[in-house]
């Protein structure tokens, strides 16, 4: 079952649940020695490419990557600055795993319409970044 609320998912070459699927394989990759809390992320950008994140835990907790920002940071290594959604899965808990507010902040930076999947048992839904991140503070904050 997937709920969009309303979002019209216009990636036809790339479904939300094959996006979901890719977080999947890569969240197995994470290095989680301290919470052992696995998260994943695949953010497809405008031009089609897909780029994966995992979450890389560091025993001065602080300096800890997210997923999410793992993913940023590799979309804008390869010159792209256009991500048009993200999935993100983590944990073994069997409910959705949204972004921390942090990468939430990051992701609106990019862009805050970019539609975010998110999976729990039988459902996925997708939001957008503005949904989980309203007022969110922008660059036009700073003129």
């Amino acid at each position: 079952m997937t709920d969009r609320k309303d979002h019209n998912w216009p990636w036809p070459n790339m479904s939300a649940e094959t996006l979901l699927e890719s977080a999947r394989t890569v969240a197995k990759r994470a290095y989680a020695p301290y919470s052992r809390f696995h998260v994943g992320s695949a953010l497809l950008t405008a031009d089609g490419n897909v780029v994966l994140g995992c979450n890389v835990e560091n025993a001065s907790y602080g300096v800890t990557i997210c997923a999410e920002m793992g993913a940023i940071a590799g979309m804008v290594s390869t010159g792209s600055l256009s991500p048009v959604a993200i999935a993100v899965v983590g944990g073994d808990s069997g409910t959705p795993c949204p972004p921390c507010g942090a990468c939430r902040q990051v992701l609106a930076e990019f862009n805050p319409d970019m539609l975010v999947v998110l999976e729990s048992p039988n459902r996925v839904t997708v939001v957008s970044v503005n949904e989980l991140l309203p007022l969110s503070f922008s660059a036009s904050r700073l003129n």
